[in-house]
């Protein structure tokens, strides 16, 4: 099998990636000055590359998966163009409209303004969309600063991605509208979906890194319970499915297993003790296969 070329953005894609893929098993390790991941998995190939083009490339087919933020790919107008394999829901943002906190957005609007923005396209669908006199400026990160109330203010209005708006804040900026709601996704070519052995890796990729999610929200509870109270217990306790129950040496008791979700962990390690278990021990899930 040809193998599978796999695009790695730059940032916090490659930072939350990199883990994601190392819980998985494949190990990657970038060399300096280089933009091609030397990794222990003879099938896959790695590149790194700018966040903003991943999906471009895909779309053009010069890789078969990547790794990018949803904004990204409907700024390079490619959604049709590439497939959505999964999402991870890394690095959640919107990417809005803000304005000075002191500045009435829908006034502002009866007047020709000018948009400070990364997202181009976004923008200029923004603009026809809510019918506004505006014109675009494009700007390469840090935007905010190109937005203030002032006659001298390179623009009016910014379109940015948040996450907590702090950034915004900080700025004295307030959204007044949400284009849209992204996250770090995985996708692939049209054409690697096409090839039976490349979309069967692709799947087999996807069906662990779904394992290693699942297993991030999950924990293992080991425990101890008397024979007498071990109905009790088994009743009152979450699992996935049920849980794994073996007699305990000597005939008193019984040992049970339950994996359960790490945020209920807090309410119900208090009732498990109530209910008679003893002994408990909770430890990290590596992977959670359904």
């Amino acid at each position: 099998m040809e193998k599978l070329k796999i695009l790695l953005a730059k940032g916090r894609i490659y930072e939350s990636v990199y883990e994601l893929l190392n819980d998985v098993g494949i190990s990657i390790h970038l060399p300096d000055r280089t933009y091609f991941p030397v990794t222990n998995q003879e099938d896959l190939a790695f590149q790194v590359v700018k966040p903003q083009i991943v999906s471009a490339l895909l779309a053009g087919e010069k890789a078969d998966v990547g790794f990018s933020g949803k904004d990204w790919v409907y700024e390079n107008g490619v959604e049709n163009d590439v497939v959505e394999i999964m999402d991870f829901g890394f690095d959640p943002v919107r990417i809005v409209a803000a304005v000075p906190e002191n500045v009435d957005y829908n006034s502002l609007l009866r007047k020709p303004v000018t948009i400070a923005t990364e997202y181009q396209n976004l923008t200029k669908k923004y603009i026809e969309e809510k019918n506004i006199n505006g014109t675009v400026f494009r700007t390469w990160g840090t935007s905010e600063g190109f937005v203030r109330d002032s006659e001298d203010s390179e623009a009016q209005i910014l379109i940015d991605n948040t996450s907590t708006g702090s950034s915004l804040k900080a700025n004295r900026l307030k959204i007044v509208d949400t284009l849209m709601t992204s996250s770090t996704r995985m996708y692939a070519s049209k054409k690697a979906m096409e090839d039976p052995e490349k979309k069967q890796k692709i799947m087999e990729l996807r069906m662990l890194f779904e394992a290693v999610m699942n297993a991030r929200s999950k924990v293992m509870l080991e425990m101890n319970v008397a024979e007498d109270k071990f109905e009790a217990l088994v009743k009152g306790t979450p699992s996935m499915k049920s849980p794994t129950v073996s007699p305990l040496f000597g005939g008193n008791g019984y040992a049970v297993k339950i994996a359960v979700q790490k945020k209920d962990v807090p309410n119900l390690l208090p009732k498990l003790k109530s209910l008679g278990a003893t002994d408990i021990v909770e430890y990290e899930l590596r992977k959670v296969m359904a």
